[in-house]
């Protein structure tokens, strides 16, 4: 299937500039930001966060809304102030490295079909079945005898995808059977407004009053920021702000802050969201959730003397990536790999040592 690129135009929001947020100075007469980031979390937060910015007579913020990679590549070689994303940071991707994820908000991860689609629910084993393509047909779920049209996000990285496969196998990067491909969850969503057999993953505050979508309920339980915030709702998701570690940045860090003042909470609720600090019990509560999402789909979770401490850390920075529990599994997991590497260390010596023995034995026969 041909990938649909559909771009989203950047557009600037003019600001003026007035009293610094976090130490009230004056910010840099024509400072700007420049905001980078998903679909998702500019129009769940940003945009009315941005304008809200301006009315507090701060500094300019300019608003580029893309993609998850574009804008964490851009962060992490300087080319923009500030990045936005539905996922904590990738492990793996070094430009992700000097980056700080900070969570703003919790929001639910939301299954979408059309709403002429009869069906109105699915279980988190059918769920992870759809993906890995093991149902392919809507009659296996009491709907038609008509066959289930996977979309999703080309990128595996986009902070919506990545997120969902992160909860159902355990990887954010997991291949899954999705055909049909978007450059972002916006143009993902309008073809599924086309399509009465269409399937994909959105966002509550992405989608909330979209009728031409339906949002299905997950093991019985309707996506709702009540349902969140009380945990019931298995699928949600914390939205970042994302800096960069090694760059002191006040007007950056103002913005942050703004989020968590009572304005802007107020914008966080008004998009259905659960401000971050409303849900600490869900970020003390995430291994439990993945233990439980894992029995129900049948994925066995290898806590072994090896694995855990990496699945540890991978797991808490994904969802709570500044807490003190995260840094101290990034340490537990930095030992166990300063002893296993030491371990091979020395087992390179021992091999050595035993492979000249037996030769200097075998001289002495010979």
């Amino acid at each position: 299937m041909k990938i649909r690129f559909r771009y989203i135009a950047a557009f600037a929001l003019a600001c003026v500039t007035g009293s610094a947020f976090a130490h009230g100075g004056r910010a840099p007469a024509g400072h700007t930001l420049t905001w980078r980031g998903d679909v998702t979390t500019a129009r769940a937060f940003v945009d009315d966060m941005a304008a809200a910015w301006r009315r507090s007579g701060h500094a300019r913020v300019t608003l580029e809304p893309f993609n998850t990679i574009s804008a964490l590549d851009q962060l992490s070689h300087g080319q923009v102030d500030i990045a936005g994303t539905a996922r904590g940071v990738a492990p793996r991707r070094a430009e992700e490295k000097s980056l700080q994820f900070t969570p703003v908000a919790w929001d639910a991860l939301v299954i979408i079909t059309n709403h002429r689609n009869p069906v109105r629910g699915l279980t988190l084993k059918q769920l992870h079945d759809i993906y890995f393509g093991k149902i392919r047909n809507w009659s296996q779920l009491g709907g038609p005898h008509r066959p289930i049209n996977v979309y999703a996000v080309a990128s595996p990285s986009d902070g919506v995808e990545f997120s969902l496969r992160r909860l159902l196998y355990g990887r954010g990067n997991q291949p899954v059977a999705a055909p049909r491909l978007y450059i972002n969850v916006k143009s993902l969503e309008k073809a599924v407004e086309l399509d009465p057999d269409g399937l994909g993953v959105s966002t509550l505050s992405g989608v909330h009053g979209n009728r031409k979508l339906k949002m299905l309920a997950i093991s019985g339980v309707r996506p709702s920021t009540a349902h969140v915030a009380n945990g019931s709702y298995p699928l949600y998701t914390p939205l970042y702000l994302v800096t960069r570690n090694d760059e002191h940045n006040p007007s950056a860090q103002a913005f942050i802050d703004f989020t968590a003042s009572a304005t802007g909470k107020r914008i966080l609720r008004k998009h259905h969201l659960l401000p971050y600090a409303d849900g600490t019990a869900l970020a003390q509560g995430d291994d439990e959730r993945m233990a439980n999402i894992a029995d129900a789909v049948g994925r066995v979770i290898h806590n072994g003397p090896t694995a855990a401490p990496r699945a540890t850390y991978t797991s808490r920075t994904a969802i709570a990536p500044t807490s003190p529990l995260t840094r101290a599994a990034r340490d537990r997991m930095l030992d166990k790999q300063a002893r296993e590497a030491e371990n091979r260390k020395a087992a390179k010596r021992s091999n050595a040592a035993n492979a000249a023995a037996t030769r200097k034995a075998s001289d002495k026969q010979g």
